[in-house]
């Protein structure tokens, strides 16, 4: 079955920038589940760590591991895209934006935690995290299907998850993590 990485690999100038890249996106990927299921978990009611305390440790052990994840792409997905550029800038960008399901108030969900966090931060980077994990989700669901985006618009894509993860994202990360 092929996936969002043979999509990467077969559009790649070089099989080292493929590696790297498709190695930090799964790093990414799996982080930022983990961070998703995290509050999702909480916003179902399951409190788990048991205490508040323990809950505040892992949010910021788990905006950490995202931030950490996120670093690591920036020189990768750089190169790639230096590498793929098109040669017509003429590409649409694959995914679409958040969902109804991604729009969620996360103050009752960080009181009933006991979890002390910046609301707004923590829906921001909710957000950004679940639009990459679906982005991924539907290029895998495009390869498969054999529908994969042409180069100008895996470039367009890839280019536009950049411009996203790397503004404010990082930020919110780094302070959920403090």
């Amino acid at each position: 079955m092929s996936g969002w990485d043979s999509v990467i690999e077969r559009n790649a100038a070089s099989e080292p920038s493929a590696a790297r890249l498709v190695r930090q996106l799964r790093a990414c990927e799996a982080a930022s589940l983990a961070f998703c299921r995290l509050l999702e978990r909480w916003g179902r009611g399951d409190a788990v760590p048991a205490t508040p305390g323990a809950r505040q440790a892992a949010l910021r052990r788990a905006a950490d591991r995202v931030e950490t994840a996120i670093a690591g792409l920036e020189r990768p997905l750089s190169r790639y895209l230096l590498e793929l550029e098109p040669e017509r800038a003429e590409g649409r960008s694959w995914y679409a934006g958040p969902g109804p399901g991604e729009l969620v108030e996360w103050r009752p969900v960080l009181d009933r935690a006991g979890v002390r966090a910046c609301p707004n931060r923590v829906a921001s980077v909710y957000l950004e995290l679940a639009l990459l994990v679906r982005a991924l989700e539907g290029l895998s669901t495009a390869a498969s299907m054999d529908a994969a985006p042409d180069r100008s618009s895996l470039w367009a894509g890839l280019f536009d998850l950049r411009d996203t993860l790397f503004d404010s994202t990082v930020e919110d990360l780094r302070a959920l993590a403090a």
